[in-house]
């Protein structure tokens, strides 16, 4: 069999129906057109094999790669999540540089590079996903393989000054470059990645616009990931958020919903909300701010840090803005089920979608289309999400600026509806049209179009 399509992912949706926008897409696309899906097993082993195992769960192929524990602390929680996330999201001072990481984590790649190479076919196409493989293609040109071979990373890509802070920082352009299609969430993403490769790697750009480095020859696109925009409108109906959250009927709701992440900017929106409950006049409606924070990577060090730092600050302000009948701000931190996410959503007045680094930010996109066009809800979007560049009509913020944050907060509340549906117009046109299903057709056209350059190249000491 040949000329199928192989996903290769950190995880494998296994045990009933596909959860999320980004697995439900991925899936039916392999539905549609047949294919294999790869990523590691849930569990650890004692001694990971070195097949695959097979799921028979779906009409295409999922099979999953085994990792020790060892593997799990250098490969994924150590040079994935301790290198190369911090790198990427411009928190190079968290960078914690192990040697056993870099070790576990090329480790891993080789090994899983191994196993691929005795399945796949010449005409195959392997679409690989995210910051655990940057080095995958070039393990898998090493061994020979001439498949066509995509990438797409879902988180920003790292800047010249951010690679200065990575000891391998040469291996990394050539591991990027053994793709023969690098997929991005931003334009600025893809600037990112030319500047990197002119300023450091003598990249060429060529007359048709792909990027030249060493033997290879590779393209570079943007294709900003979208959600299954009319099912979370959909789902977004199915329930009252009001009711939810038994809010009075005057109360107005501000909602955040993030991974428990220093990236997401979560201390300085909760200041900023503090700053606007003390700028607050007695003529101004109630409003309550939901932060929902479910817990990621809990044992690691900054990850317990903003933890604290959340129940501190939210303490504090409540201690000093609470009323007998009104608790400014309530933080949760633990898994809302998407069944009440969406009617929440669609709930709130105005949407804090405010990192300080990310790739796309699909929470704002979320936002979007759970509101009711006849009276939507205000987005406060920071600059530096990547949904930014399509969600221009959103109030676009500094979230290192408090100050600024709290005049947008205060803008939103008393924004007319007329203004209002305006922007909810503009936001929901490109939410809707440039969806999930967009996304994948647009990166699978652009991989069929990119011709695979497969000069060898040796693996980097």
């Amino acid at each position: 069999m040949s000329g199928r399509l192989i996903v290769v992912s950190n995880r494998v949706p296994l045990g009933g129906p596909p959860q999320g926008g980004l697995v439900v897409a991925l899936h039916e696309c392999l539905e549609e057109i047949g294919g294999l899906w790869v990523g590691a097993a849930g569990d650890t082993a004692e001694a990971p094999s070195q097949t695959f195992t097979e799921h028979d769960e779906a009409s295409y192929r999922k099979l999953t790669f085994e990792l020790s524990q060892e593997d799990y602390a250098n490969y994924y929680l150590g040079y994935a999540n301790a290198v190369l996330w911090p790198l990427c999201h411009r928190r190079g001072d968290l960078i914690d540089l192990q040697p056993e990481y870099h070790a576990g984590y090329m480790a891993v790649n080789e090994r899983l590079a191994g196993m691929l190479a005795e399945i796949v076919e010449p005409d195959d196409r392997i679409w690989i996903h995210d910051y655990h493989f940057f080095p995958l293609a070039h393990c898998l040109r090493a061994r020979g393989v001439k498949a066509s071979l995509g990438f797409f990373l879902h988180i920003p890509f790292p800047t010249r000054t951010d690679l200065d802070a990575l000891p391998n920082r040469d291996d990394f352009l050539d591991w990027i470059a053994a793709f023969d299609l690098v997929g991005l969430q931003t334009q600025a993403d893809v600037a990112s990645c030319l500047e990197v490769y002119r300023a450091m790697g003598e990249g060429e750009m060529l007359l048709d616009g792909t990027l030249r480095h060493g033997k290879r020859r590779f393209a570079v696109q943007s294709f900003p990931i979208g959600i299954d925009a009319q099912g979370f409108a959909e789902t977004a109906v199915r329930g009252n958020g009001r009711e939810i959250l038994n809010l009075r009927p005057a109360e107005k709701l501000l909602i955040g919903i993030d991974r428990l992440d220093y990236s997401k900017g979560l201390p300085n929106r909760m200041r900023a909300v503090g700053q606007y409950l003390d700028e607050r006049s007695e003529n101004d409606p109630r409003a309550t701010f939901l932060q929902i924070a479910p817990p990621t990577r809990e044992g690691v060090e900054a990850y317990d840090d903003i933890r604290a730092e959340l129940e501190r600050i939210s303490g504090q302000e409540n201690g000093k803005h609470s009323d007998l009948d009104w608790t400014p701000i309530r933080y949760i931190h633990q898994m809302v089920p998407r069944e009440s996410l969406a009617p929440i959503l669609r709930a709130a007045n105005v949407g804090l979608v405010t990192p300080m680094a990310d790739g796309m930010n699909l929470v704002a996109k979320e936002f979007v289309a759970a509101q009711d066009a006849g009276d939507p809800g205000v987005l406060i979007l920071s600059r530096f999400a990547g949904a930014a560049e399509q969600l221009s009509e959103a109030l676009i913020v500094n979230p290192f600026d408090m100050a600024e944050m709290a005049d947008a907060i205060r803008r939103a509340l008393a924004m007319p509806q007329t203004e209002r549906r305006q922007r909810h117009e503009a936001l929901a046109s490109s939410v809707f049209s440039e969806n999930i299903g967009h996304w994948t057709q647009t990166y699978l056209d652009a991989f069929r179009r990119a011709a695979p350059s497969v000069t060898p190249m040796p693996l980097s000491a």
